[in-house]
Formats: C-alpha cells, structure tokens, sequence
C-alpha cells in the first residue's frame, strides 16, 4: 500500500466520520445537500433536499431536480422539468437550471431554443452566472434562431465584465471552432489564474500538459488536485475527469495510465462513479489489472446506477472481451445505458440489429440507433448507415442515402468510407447527386448541433463544463 493511498484512506475515513456526526438527528440543511452531491452521496443529499423541498423551498426543489436530472433517462428529465418549473418563479439558479435541461434535450421546435434563451438570459441578467456555459453553446448551436448574436463578441463582453465563467464559455468557443490546439497557450494561462474558484481549469490544465508531454507540470498539478479535493474545495468530478484525461486513449500526448489508476483508487471508495472509470482504465490497459479486478470494478459502478458501467458492460459482452460473447446481454445492458442518456450505447445497439446477432436483421431499430448515434458525434455510425444502406440486408438499397453517410465518414476521417465511397461514384446518376447534396448540407448541421448538444454531457476530455 503505498502512501498516496494511505492518506487518501485516512482523509476518507475522517470525512465519513463528519458526515455521521453531521448527519444524526441534524435538521435538513441545504449546504449539506450541496455537499453531499458533490461528493457523489445521493442518497444525504435526496434526504435534505426532499425535506426543504416538501417545505417549498425554491433552491430545494431545484437540487431535487438536478438529482432527478442526474438519473438521465426520459422519464427523470420529464420528472426534473416538473421540479424546475415549479421553483423557477422564485429561483434564479432553476430558471439557468431549467434552460439547460431543454437545451440538453436537442430541442428541434423553435419555440423551445426561444424559451431555453429566454430562461438563461433572464437568469443571467440576474446575476447567475451558471447561465453563461449553456447559452454560449445556444448561441453557437442555433445560429439561426439569435440572428445579431455574435457568441465571441458576447463572451468578450462578459469577460470584460468580470464573470469567470467567462472563460469557460471561452474555452466551448475554441472547442467548437476547431482551434483548441492553437489556443493552448491562452487557455492555460486563464487556468492557471482561475483555478482556485473554476475546478474545471483542472481538467484543461490536465488535458494541455498532456499534449505537451510536459511531466513536470502535471505531477505539480495532481499534488495541489489532491490537496484541493482533501480540503473539500474540488469535486470528485474533476479529480474524475482528471484521471480519464490522463488515461483516455483518443488524446493528443502521451498517456499516464498509473497516475491516473492511483487516482481512481483513491477516489472510489466516496464517489462510486470512479468504479466505472477504473474499469474502463483496465481495459483500455490490460496491464493495469486483471479480469477480477474489471468486473469487480464494473460491478460496483452498476450497483451504484452508474448508466456508463452499463454501456461497457454491454460493449464487453457485444466484442467477446473480458466476457463471453452474448448478444442478448449485450442487448440488456445497452439499452439500460441508452435509457439513461448514454449516447455512446446507439452505436453498438444499431450494430447488433444491422447484423442481426440476435437471430434476423432488424433494419427499422439498427436505422434508429445508429443515426441518434451520429448525430451525436460517431462517425462509425455514419460508415454503418453508409454499408446498410448499400448492402441490401434486410432493406431496399438507396444510393442517395448510403452516398449522403459515406460522405459523412469520410470527412471525419474514416478511412474505410472510401470503397463505400468509389462504388457509388460510378453508381449514382446526376438526378440522384442532384437529391443528395441538400441532404448531406442538412445531416452536416445535425452533426454540428448533435456533437455540440453532447458536449453538455460528455465533452471529449471527459470534463463537464457545466
């Protein structure tokens, strides 16, 4: 056992102590509940926010609903709108809360962008500065619909205005427009002096000396990471994420997959989500663990709900890997994981019903799956369209449309798209080119919208900026 751990044990074990000292025969208390949301105990915090809010505290009911909101399937954001809506008129931090949630939802009825920009500038304006994040991507992801709204502009102004959420905001301008890379320098240098009230600028700090290959700067930034977490100031949500930025293998720079296990393992024990995240690590690094100690952690991270052990769990038994091969649990536990939001379960979902492992093609599911998949962000879903609707498998082939994803692939670089791509050159007839090309401008501005609209939920360094 090494010392990082033992004092992460021993801090551990105080905090617990605390919170049962706090926690017998106290009266509800909505800093407790706050508090117990960020360290991932959603049961103290459902039992004092649920007191206030029965009492029709408005803040309360808004922490009810950002519980509800966390379980992430339909019926719990439905369930959430309710809680928003009812505290709204009297809270400001619902009203952001309740813009978001129908942003996160892709809204495609113009009245509701209307709505989510009415509710988030009219919190702002206020002083609620959780608004800043989300409008930001409104504003980026519906062009259309705030015509005279320049988003670079906006965020310039709120910077000079002193938000620091500002620069977050900042960030989400860079990510969107392609130029994060370029920008690495900027964006470390308003981490570095807004870390101490943004624990997100952790995870970009994490993600920029990643790139660089700068080991030197990322042990400084885990010591003060852990100190900032052990004193409460940063949450297990960053220290999380931290840890995937170190690990995940689709990030620019070398890997740190041992720095990043001994901060999951420390971590697991009070925020349970971190079991999921260990079990990915060894996964992605076999070296890292073995067979007992994934499922083991995959394990803990469904018991705890989490809807991400879920989509693994069903991704291991859809490959074969660490699990025997089973369609039917693949099936079981991916559709959990779709239920609760995880976009990432559409695309092997869709992949099981286009080939039919589960005994006939089911083109109807697979087309349903795989394009909620892509419009998220998969271009391995756009090649699925691409080959299921070139190949005749249980539906009539359309050139237009297997043109139209092939295309799409392409563009994100996939290189299997190109034979897909030269068959139907020589295929399609100028009338059809002539259907495909607004087809393939229209799928391209999903895409856009899609993987912005992810981004509130899972951005690509594992960070949530909101």
């Amino acid at each position: 056992m090494n010392g990082t751990w033992r004092s992460g044990f021993q801090w551990t074990a105080l905090a617990a102590a605390l919170a049962l000292v706090q926690g017998c025969g106290s009266l509800p208390d909505e800093g407790l509940a706050r508090q117990a949301m960020a360290r991932g105990d959603f049961q103290t915090a459902r039992q004092n926010y649920a007191a206030l809010a029965e009492d029709g505290y408005a803040d309360a009911q808004a922490g009810m609903g950002d519980l509800t909101a966390s379980a992430g399937d339909p019926a719990s954001l439905k369930a959430a709108e309710v809680l928003y809506r009812q505290a709204a008129p009297e809270s400001l931090k619902a009203q952001s809360r309740l813009g978001r949630l129908i942003l996160r939802q892709g809204p495609t009825d113009p009245a509701q962008v209307r709505e989510a920009r009415q509710l988030l500038e009219g919190a702002l304006a206020k002083n609620e500065f959780s608004a800043v994040v989300p409008l930001t991507l409104l504003y980026l992801s519906y062009p259309q619909l705030v015509p005279g709204v320049n988003p670079q502009q906006q965020v310039d102004a709120w910077r000079a205005q002193g938000i620091v959420e500002a620069d977050l905001a900042q960030i989400l301008i860079y990510r969107n427009q392609g130029t994060y890379q370029a920008h690495l320098r900027r964006i470390e240098t308003m981490c570095q002096a807004r870390l101490a009230v943004l624990d997100a600028c952790y995870v970009e700090l994490a993600t920029i000396y990643r790139m660089r290959a700068d080991s030197k700067a990322q042990a400084q930034l885990l010591v003060q990471l852990r100190q900032g977490w052990r004193e409460g100031r940063v949450a297990p949500l960053r220290v999380e994420s931290v840890a995937r930025v170190l690990s995940t293998l689709t990030l620019e720079g070398p890997a740190d997959a041992q720095a990043a296990q001994r901060l999951l393992e420390e971590l697991a024990p009070v925020y349970a989500p971190a079991w999921t995240s260990l079990a990915r690590l060894i996964n992605d690094y076999p070296a890292q663990g073995d067979a007992p100690q994934l499922l083991t952690a995959l394990q803990r991270g469904r018991d705890a709900g989490d809807s991400r052990a879920q989509l693994l769990t069903g991704r291991l038994y859809y490959l074969g890997k660490w699990l025997p091969q089973d369609p039917r649990q693949a099936e079981a536990h991916l559709l959990k994981a779709a239920a609760a939001g995880e976009l990432g379960a559409h695309y092997y979902l869709g992949q099981l019903y286009r080939r039919g492992f589960l005994g006939q093609v089911e083109p109807q599911k697979a087309l349903q799956h795989l394009l909620l998949a892509a419009r998220s962000g998969s271009p391995s879903a756009d090649l699925a369209l691409a080959r299921m609707f070139s190949e005749a498998r249980g539906i009539k082939v359309n050139r237009v449309n297997a043109f139209v994803f092939a295309q799409l692939a392409q563009r994100q670089g996939v290189l299997e798209a190109a034979p897909v791509l030269l068959t139907l050159h020589s295929a399609l007839t100028p009338a059809e080119r002539k259907i495909a090309q607004p087809l393939l401008e229209g799928e391209t501005q999903a895409r856009l919208t899609g993987a912005a609209l992810a981004r509130l939920q899972t951005p690509e360094n594992g960070q949530d900026l909101l």
